[in-house]
């Protein structure tokens, strides 16, 4: 009689560590019944599955999180997704791709195609996560722009500014002394802001501090800060000179012969499958 009393305390205990039985089927406000998509608590609900949201996913799940993920798409990614030919043919609308392009398996079609900067913050979320050790990424050869018919390597240290065809011999030096302060800058370093305020003074402004002509603003507003348009020019310059300094820094990291930009081999969309499948395992 002990013996079956403490069986069936165990029993019940074992079943109050389980919690309540989750439903199988809920009711909505106007009747209609749904099977349950959920099996339990969780301690977030992630709506979508664009970058950020897988990123904050996986990083969750190896914090100790429960995290339930879900998205409307039967794919990944939203405006963002890398899709097969099929799914793209249905996005846009274009009926059934020809039989002649082969099998939709075979395509994965990025729909916004990204370049990670070696020392940005999304690769350092990607070694945080360990997601990094899933993927398989390719080096960027190098970023170019082209100037009068040729084309030249973008100047990224002191030394490449000296020696770049872009400029001419007088804007080299001022090319160089601009590059030099962004290397240098450091907001919590007084002695390395050179007594400009970035917050107040314009990247216009400090383009005018160092003397640089409009052809050299030009290429480092576009090819080193990445700028998609001049607006940039009247906002405060700390932004512009963080983009600069980041570039530079992305190249610095693996050293000067290797290039300071990366990008998933296969597609964007594999650093979503995998955040999410580090949250599959971590919240089990």
């Amino acid at each position: 009689f002990i013996q079956t009393s403490s069986k069936m305390a165990d029993s019940d205990e074992t079943a109050q560590d389980a919690g309540p039985t989750p439903p199988q089927m809920l009711t909505l406000p106007d009747g209609t019944s749904l099977p349950a998509l959920a099996d339990g608590e969780y301690d977030v609900i992630i709506l979508g599955t664009g970058l950020k949201e897988c990123i904050i996913s996986g990083i969750l799940s190896v914090d100790g999180k429960k995290v339930l993920h879900m998205d409307r798409n039967d794919y990944y990614g939203g405006e963002s997704a890398s899709v097969n030919l099929n799914q793209l043919f249905e996005k846009f609308k274009a009926g059934t791709p020809p039989s002649a392009l082969g099998s939709s398996r075979d395509y994965n079609i990025d729909l916004q195609p990204k370049f990670l900067m070696a020392n940005g913050k999304l690769v350092k979320m990607l070694v945080l996560t360990g997601v990094n050790k899933y993927l398989e990424f390719k080096q960027v050869d190098g970023s170019y722009v082209l100037k009068d018919g040729k084309i030249n390597k973008v100047p990224a240290t002191d030394t490449e500014a000296l020696s770049t065809p872009l400029v001419g011999f007088f804007e080299k030096r001022r090319l160089r002394s601009f590059v030099m302060y962004v290397q240098d800058y450091e907001v919590d370093k007084p002695t390395t802001h050179k007594g400009y305020d970035l917050n107040k003074l314009t990247a216009k402004e400090l383009f005018d501090k160092f003397g640089l002509e409009k052809g050299t603003i030009d290429f480092i507003g576009h090819a080193l800060a990445l700028y998609d348009s001049d607006f940039y020019l009247s906002q405060p310059a700390l932004e512009l000179v963080d983009r600069c300094k980041l570039y530079g820094e992305s190249l610095a990291r693996y050293g000067l012969s290797i290039p300071e930009v990366v990008f998933c081999f296969l597609s964007s969309e594999q650093i979503r499958q995998v955040a999410v499948s580090l949250s599959v395992i971590w919240s089990r």
